[in-house]
């Protein structure tokens, strides 16, 4: 299967008050640990969707596709039409740095004809989200902040693969979310 695993990372991070995705975390930016997920997935490409301003230079083996927008549906909109020749793509967030390496490969072995398939633990659905190719015209008819909450929640050919990581919940809103998950791990 031809996959694209798309990190998106344009957001205005309203609520953390800084520059989120570069903001130090284990002693590097942010987004660099979202970015190590996908590359570690099963895709051929990755492509960065992020803000203009965010500094990607050392990732020489990733596609980068700029946007101003802050509306996650767009964010999601520019990634999936750079990938629109991919089977599916793979969806990682650039605020989630802790996600495991070895999900991709789970979700690309149990998706098969299915929708999407997603991440499971402790009753709620996770990331990163696999997005078979039968859902791109559905994520460009999205709007506004929408994501794929709203959109998978309402169908039933979603393949849940349970994952034993609570890591998958695990984002960064506010600045003192850096420092929970790094405790976190020392635990």
């Amino acid at each position: 299967m031809n996959r694209a695993a798309l990190v998106l990372a344009a957001g205005s991070a309203r609520r953390f008050g800084s520059d989120k995705l570069s903001a130090d975390f284990l002693g590097e930016p942010l987004v660099n640990h979202a970015i190590r997920a996908a590359i570690a997935s099963t895709a051929q490409r990755v492509i960065v969707v992020a803000h203009p301003t965010l500094d990607l230079s050392e990732w020489k083996s990733v596609e980068v596709r700029r946007i101003t927008s802050t509306a996650l549906s767009q964010s999601l909109q520019a990634g999936v039409e750079a990938a629109r020749d991919a089977d599916g793509v793979y969806i990682f967030l650039g605020d989630m740095p802790l996600v495991p390496h070895d999900l991709a490969a789970s979700l690309a072995a149990r998706i098969g004809h299915h929708y999407a398939a997603m991440p499971f633990h402790d009753g709620r659905f996770g990331h990163p989200v696999l997005l078979s190719r039968a859902a791109f015209a559905d994520v460009a008819a999205l709007h506004g902040d929408a994501g794929l909450g709203k959109l998978l929640g309402s169908r039933d050919d979603i393949v849940r693969v349970d994952c034993s990581s609570p890591f998958i919940h695990a984002d960064v809103d506010h600045s003192s979310d850096l420092s929970n998950l790094a405790r976190t791990l020392q635990a």
